[in-house]
């Protein structure tokens, strides 16, 4: 049987929390050092890899006598920064018994939004990786905010991927890959392939699993579909299964694979399709959203119906139809109180009623991604 793709020069390997601690509350030291092992194996057979873990915040959960990840942003700050020296250690001990050196990397959200740190992360690992050195990338989790109390590195992961040029992104979890239903349903099968993400039914996809991480499999869809925007196949597959690694970049039929879009979108609608924080929602009535799904257009103020949020002028919002679906992601030329001022009015009119300066689309084209 052929491969489902030729093997990566390149993966981005994510591995959640949930899949690194053990039954004790500590981090499970043995499936650390089966992952570095597997890792430090696919890295002698000529595959360059990057590790984004997970795992800090449950490592100092079990440190600091935890049962449960916390609730509270300042416990679970702690509990990353008690973990994470635990966590790179447990990795840097193994790889180093195989002759990789380990290159512990923390980055937040900024470093993707602000060019100057973007390109300065993009510089470093590409120079790790020259030197032979296996990145391992973490969120900032001890100093992060918003990221930490709502965010995971699923996203991080796909971002990363999209960054390096990476051929395949490995989202290594709990689960065995994406399931037509509740995977604990009698019925319920894992869907093998793929080929186009906004065809899925949003109602059958999960939402946030075990309760040591914080993704789930809606935020796997949605790093899977950052991945297939850059070009990039993804994988969803069982972290702890056998030979996992090996599986995944051999190609094998294991887990859930998005295939990878023939074409790369370009660089500045990756960023502002899925880098950037999401303020606010604009809804737009059917004739709107039909305009912008097949013409290509921008979003004028006669199509908006309503918005919500706490948005400002070029910040990045969603664009959602009559049926609540998001079609678009971009950037508002208004803060939410001007788009709603402005909301159902023809651009004449607003101008007209308010001034020449609202004579501006609400999201130019040029700053709008739509989704297919």
């Amino acid at each position: 049987m052929s491969a489902r793709y030729p093997r990566p020069r390149l993966a981005v390997v994510k591995v959640g929390s949930s899949s690194l601690r053990g039954p004790d509350g500590k981090l499970d030291r043995e499936q650390v050092s089966a992952l570095a092992t597997q890792l430090a194996s696919a890295h002698a057979a000529g595959t360059r890899l990057v590790l984004v873990s997970s795992g800090a915040v449950a490592a100092g959960m079990g440190l600091l006598g935890l049962e449960r990840r916390p609730m509270d942003l300042p416990s679970l700050q702690a509990a990353a920064a008690v973990g994470q020296g635990e966590l790179i250690q447990a990795y840097q001990r193994v790889l180093r018994e195989r002759g990789l050196t380990a290159a512990q990397i923390l980055l937040s959200q900024d470093d993707f939004v602000r060019r100057g740190r973007y390109l300065n992360a993009r510089t470093s690992i590409r120079r790790l990786l020259e030197l032979g050195a296996l990145p391992i990338i973490n969120e900032n989790d001890a100093i992060a905010t918003e990221e930490l109390a709502y965010g995971d590195n699923d996203h991080l992961a796909a971002l990363v991927a999209s960054m390096l040029d990476a051929d395949l992104l490995a989202l290594l979890s709990d689960v065995d890959g994406l399931y037509d239903g509740d995977p604990r349903s009698p019925g319920s099968r894992r869907i093998d392939r793929v080929d186009d993400i906004d065809a899925l039914d949003p109602t059958s996809i999960g939402g946030v699993g075990s309760y040591v991480g914080s993704g789930g499999m809606r935020t796997k869809v949605g790093s899977a579909r950052v991945a297939v925007a850059s070009a990039t196949h993804a994988v969803v597959a069982d972290a702890r299964a056998d030979g996992i690694v090996a599986a995944v970049l051999d190609g094998a039929e294991v887990g859930t694979w998005f295939v990878a879009q023939p074409r790369r979108l370009e660089a500045r609608r990756l960023w502002i399709g899925y880098a950037l924080a999401v303020h606010g929602r604009i809804h737009v009535d059917a004739g709107a959203a039909e305009a912008l799904r097949s013409r290509g257009v921008s979003l004028l103020g006669v199509g908006v119906a309503r918005a919500d949020g706490t948005f400002g002028a070029g910040d990045a919002v969603e664009v959602v139809d009559p049926g609540g679906r998001v079609i678009a992601r971009g950037l508002s030329n208004y803060d939410i109180a001007d788009v709603v001022r402005i909301a159902g009015r023809s651009t004449t009119d607003a101008a007209s009623s308010f001034g020449a300066g609202y004579a501006r689309e609400v999201i130019h084209r040029d700053d709008l991604v739509v989704r297919s």
